[in-house]
């Protein structure tokens, strides 16, 4: 596993530096819009533009692709994301910025897809699954830390935007200069929604609610810590403590998931994240280690949902399903983080900064009320049947395929040792 990691440092250096840019121009974007004096509403519309972009890129990106080859594609939308960035500090308007995140979006999925695929040729089955927990790791670290990167000039000045696309742009230096090419990345087929809520209606349901959770919380999240009362240095660390307890659980609760009814996991934690979520309502804001200690176990309990909602959608996919139910499912959590900041930017302008929480918690109760209602419905699948659930980066196309097929792949391998067991006399 070692002599795999370290044969791919050139590609997790560069994401990781791509991942801090990332990272700061995620809170840096909706505290400018808030200095700038957009309206709530116009700023959650605008953010829920980059998860448009998410969900356009693999219907785009695989035809540049098919035409000049990953690593000119590679080149060309990190450049983009470079560029464009520098855009919102000479445009101010919400409507072109809107079309910016859209951009942005796109342009860093095709990035995902690109170094994704590689990763991908840098790995067996027997060292995938730890391979990608690694990059997973490299990705939300690198996000987390870029939050801390607010604290170098103020949001109001040109500084941090430019860093962002210097991040940027030094992140391609590692990746461009390996001597490696990524391989083409495998092209979904079409799975529709109906066919994937026959297929698993939970699944559906979690990956969906959590992207309409998740997308409200990166989006609205800086703008109701500063409404909240927080410091500048207290957003950065409020958005970077709620990703450590998100990536420091995802494993953990993928273990137990493999355990036990993933179903009753998915139960428990959705619940525990609607409560810490909830009691965020209740917390004074001048105890800003309460919401913050809380915020942290709300990560740790939500951003583990996305893997949970993949691997039990896997426990009840055929194989020659893997790519068609990858793409569904990456549709489903684009359209539900699309329309997660503009629900909860306009919840917020109507009702208050409390409906924040509030919506965070709701969306989470009602998967595990959902969840709860499935345990009626079928039966859990035995554990010949089921795959491991592994870290997955949320929204991060390729790997989500990836990770589906290791699963399937280890299940059908599981099968075949149980079938030449000798029958017991």
């Amino acid at each position: 596993m070692t002599r795999t990691i370290l044969s791919a440092w050139s590609l997790l250096l560069g994401m990781g530096l791509l991942m801090l840019g990332h990272g700061l121009q995620g809170t840096l974007l909706p505290l400018r819009a808030a200095h700038e004096g957009f309206a709530l509403s116009a700023t959650g519309i605008m953010m829920s533009a980059y998860y448009l972009g998410l969900v356009a890129a693999p219907f785009i990106v695989p035809h540049f692709v098919g035409s000049v080859g990953h690593v000119r594609v590679f080149a060309a939308l990190a450049s983009l994301a470079s560029g464009i960035i520098l855009i919102h500090i000479l445009l101010v308007d919400p409507i072109t910025w809107f079309f910016l995140r859209f951009t942005t979006g796109l342009a860093l999925c095709g990035v995902y897809i690109t170094a994704e695929s590689w990763l991908n040729s840098k790995a067996d089955n027997r060292t995938r699954g730890g391979l990608f927990s690694f990059y997973m790791v490299v990705q939300t670290g690198g996000f987390a830390a870029g939050n801390f990167l607010l604290n170098l000039a103020p949001v109001q000045s040109w500084q941090l935007f430019a860093f962002v696309s210097v991040l940027f742009s030094i992140g391609l230096m590692p990746i461009l200069l390996a001597d490696n090419q990524a391989p083409p990345p495998s092209r979904p087929v079409h799975v529709g929604f109906r066919e994937l809520w026959r297929l698993s209606p939970l699944g559906l349901v979690t990956i969906f609610g959590i992207g309409i959770a998740q997308g409200g919380l990166y989006a609205m999240g800086p703008i109701w810590a500063r409404a909240f009362g927080m410091s500048i240095a207290t957003v950065s660390l409020f958005m970077a403590v709620t990703l450590i307890g998100g990536a420091l659980f995802q494993l953990p609760i993928g273990r137990l998931s493999d355990w036990l009814d993933r179903r009753l996991v998915i139960t428990a934690v959705t619940f525990g994240a609607a409560l810490s979520s909830a009691l965020v309502v209740f917390a004074d804001p001048g105890n800003e280690m309460l919401v913050l200690g809380l915020f942290f176990l709300f990560g740790g309990l939500s951003l583990p949902m996305y893997s949970l909602g993949v691997a039990h959608t896997n426990d009840f996919m055929r194989p020659d399903q893997l790519v068609g139910v990858s793409g569904a499912l990456l549709l489903t959590n684009g359209l539900g983080a699309a329309i997660g900041p503009t629900l909860t930017s306009f919840v917020m302008e109507h009702v208050g900064i409390y409906a924040f929480p509030l919506l965070l918690a709701v969306a989470h109760a009602a998967i595990g009320l959902f969840a709860l209602w499935r345990m009626t419905r079928r039966r859990a699948p035995n554990a010949i049947e089921r795959g491991p659930a592994q870290a997955i980066p949320t929204g991060s196309p390729y790997s989500t395929v990836l990770t589906q097929e290791v699963s399937a792949t280890r299940r059908e391998e599981a099968q075949a040792v149980r079938q030449e067991e000798p029958a017991e006399a």
